[in-house]
């Protein structure tokens, strides 16, 4: 709307602006979510903070442990067990002050993880409820976290209307970008500055996990031999973006058609 809106942003320039963008033509309206929409997307939402907030907090207690000199390793325990060593050390000269504010901290970070591990509950059993997650979680590399964001972006039409599935996964940052003209086609790198990159983010990383099991064993599907194939000719972060892009365009057509999806196994 600021695009088609002129001048500055007032009721009046706001009123024109709407008329305006209203008579465009080739223009793709976004559609409501439903109650149940909104509940799953806010699930997705408060999990997404939780973990935010976790590895905010985490990073910070690392940095000011160092600023002492205190090195966060896994030898030692990783940030739980220098932390429960800094507050059970009586030699260490910290004051009461320092190591009840640092408990404070510790008793926040635990409490993320809590809160984490709640979410992930109540999406696994969001996703059970709804007959589109569970068919969703068919595909390769999509559990309850992907088949929920995969269902508010494709099934409720929050990024867009889409005629094809190229489109949803281009607009997901999945594709090559483009960079045309003068009648020349030119593709770029695959976008990852894009509206849905938290999406994007949680779709490869669900496919990376799909490619790794792939990888090693014995393949029995026509999808994991066409993963083994990718991999030998392109590496593992390739196919993994490669995979979250058919993942993408599968689940279209499977909201789209409201059909189930089966692999194909290879012939014995």
């Amino acid at each position: 709307m600021a695009n088609v809106r002129q001048n500055q942003k007032t009721d009046k320039n706001d009123a024109l602006a709407v008329v305006q963008a209203a008579q465009l033509t080739d223009i793709s309206f976004i559609n409501g979510k439903s109650k149940e929409q909104q509940e799953l997307q806010t699930l997705a939402r408060l999990h997404k903070l939780a973990v935010k907030h976790k590895i905010a907090m985490g990073n910070q207690l690392s940095a000011l442990l160092l600023e002492f000199n205190i090195r966060v390793s896994p030898s030692k325990g990783g940030l739980s067990g220098v932390i429960q060593g800094v507050l059970e050390d009586a030699d260490n000269g910290f004051s009461f002050s320092f190591r009840e504010a640092l408990h404070t901290a510790w008793t926040q970070f635990l409490a993320s993880l809590e809160a984490i591990e709640k979410y992930e509950v109540c999406i696994e059993k969001a996703s059970k409820k709804h007959k589109h997650c569970q068919r969703l979680q068919a595909l390769e590399g999509v559990g309850p976290m992907n088949a929920i964001n995969l269902y508010i972006s494709l099934g409720c039409d929050e990024i867009g209307t889409f005629n094809k599935g190229r489109d949803a996964s281009a607009c997901i940052g999945l594709t090559p970008i483009q960079h045309s003209s003068g009648g020349k086609i030119k593709l770029g790198s695959v976008g990852k500055y894009v509206k849905n990159n938290a999406v994007r983010s949680c779709l490869v990383a669900g496919a990376m996990s799909a490619v790794h099991h792939a990888t090693r064993r014995t393949a029995k599907t026509k999808k994991d031999l066409w993963i083994q194939q990718l991999v030998e000719r392109r590496g593992k972060r390739c196919a993994a973006v490669a995979l979250a892009n058919k993942t993408v365009r599968t689940a279209f057509a499977m909201l789209k058609n409201d059909t189930e999806y089966k692999a194909e196994l290879l012939p014995a």
